[in-house]
């Protein structure tokens, strides 16, 4: 489906004519200040529970308890003892995490003070951030119509800072293209692209073309993925504000529409609703948990949330897939 908005309002002229190196300086500094210092105490102790690495080194034998996982059960000391037993594990606390980065144009609107774009940065600073603070390395793929960077894994704030400045700058690069996100090839260069098992963060609006629920399943299989859905509330809702003129983001196509009919209205939302639903049944069915992101939300509460959701799915083991509305 076709996603019909009006343009986004230009941003301040002096951020335009920023560095983009100083902009991405100024954009980590404001999160570190504002987000990852609040972070800091509402997420203490959460470590472990929230990413674990890949390493895995078999520290004991135990006696199953209700809670343990049935794929740990060490079936040769259970025959030899007659009691079920399961294999301990100690957690290499080091891990690598991918961000597969949708910055196509429709990730540009935005209604309110801040557009999907912007969201995006922020969630992908503060997440970065705090992995590489703990010594985890963090990588992007970077896609507009295709594949525009391969950010390899590092660690330190230095390399953050790169990994936004490369956002910014592919982003003012991308603005003149047109055509729609194509999520199915994203997602299928970026299983080639990443050989050892890792979290994956998916962040994209997944306004795109048909066909990427298959993708995301197979590269569910291998990695731990998380996707990160921005939205804007004018998506779901469309307030009445007369005859306005709507652009495809992606397209670049122009048509007017009357807000002020009650039944149009009514159609899209009802059209936004079933639209939701198919997202959602998707992400399910491909086994992803998901984080949805409105660009009028909190970023904080939004990544608690999501955290808290992180940790009881770790505790009860694998679970149902959950969807995790800001």
């Amino acid at each position: 489906m076709k996603s019909w908005w009006r343009k986004s309002p230009p941003t301040d002229q002096a951020a335009n004519d920023a560095p983009p190196a100083m902009g991405a300086e100024r954009a980590l500094r404001r999160l570190e200040w504002t987000v990852i210092r609040r972070l800091d105490g509402l997420l203490q102790g959460d470590y472990r529970t929230l990413m674990r690495g890949t390493g895995l080194d078999l520290a004991d034998l135990r006696e199953y308890q209700h809670h343990d996982d049935v794929r740990h059960i060490d079936w040769n000391v259970t025959a030899r003892l007659q009691v079920p037993h399961v294999r301990v594990f100690t957690e290499d606390r080091e891990m690598a995490a991918w961000f597969i980065l949708d910055l196509s144009r429709s990730v540009d609107f935005g209604s309110g003070e801040k557009a999907k774009r912007e969201m995006s940065a922020g969630f992908v600073g503060v997440l970065a951030r705090l992995l590489t603070r703990h010594g985890n390395r963090v990588g992007a793929l970077v896609y507009g119509n295709d594949l525009e960077a391969v950010i390899p894994p590092r660690s330190g704030r230095r390399h953050v800072l790169h990994l936004l400045h490369s956002m910014e700058r592919r982003a003012a690069e991308l603005r003149n293209d047109k055509g729609m996100t194509r999520l199915a090839k994203m997602l299928s260069s970026a299983a080639t692209l990443m050989p050892r098992r890792s979290t994956v963060f998916v962040v994209s609006d997944f306004l795109s073309e048909p066909g990427w629920e298959k993708p995301l399943g197979h590269l569910a299989q291998r990695h731990e993925v998380l996707a990160v859905r921005l939205y804007d509330p004018l998506e779901l809702n469309l307030p009445d504000l007369g005859l306005v003129p709507l652009t495809d983001a992606e397209t670049g196509e122009q048509l007017w529409v009357d807000t002020h009919d009650a039944g149009f209205r009514k159609r899209f939302a009802r059209i936004a609703a079933e639209r939701e639903a198919v997202l959602r049944a998707a992400l399910a069915k491909a086994g992803v948990d998901a984080l949805e992101l409105s660009t009028s939300d909190d970023l904080v509460e939004s990544i608690v949330r999501f955290a808290d959701m992180r940790k009881r799915r770790v505790r009860n083991g694998a679970g149902n897939v959950k969807v995790v509305a800001a």
